[in-house]
């Protein structure tokens, strides 16, 4: 859903996270869960464009709206 949010495809993510487009395939058809240095890696770069996670009752993503 971040990854839609940003129109960013399989490969956008992974090169932006330094990884390969086999392993955020992989993780998002729930073959298998990354490791925490991958997971970092792949919020960190959706979070650097503009993604927020939030949680609470109503768990999720947005973006960030940009400053005018």
């Amino acid at each position: 859903m971040a990854r839609a949010a940003l129109g960013w495809g399989i490969r956008e993510l992974a090169k932006r996270a330094s990884i390969s487009a086999t392993t955020v395939t992989r993780f998002e058809n729930g073959v298998a869960q990354p490791n925490k240095v991958t997971l970092l890696s792949m919020e960190r770069a959706l979070t650097d464009a503009g993604v927020e996670f939030t949680n609470g009752e109503a768990p999720g993503v947005r973006l960030r709206r940009k400053e005018v």
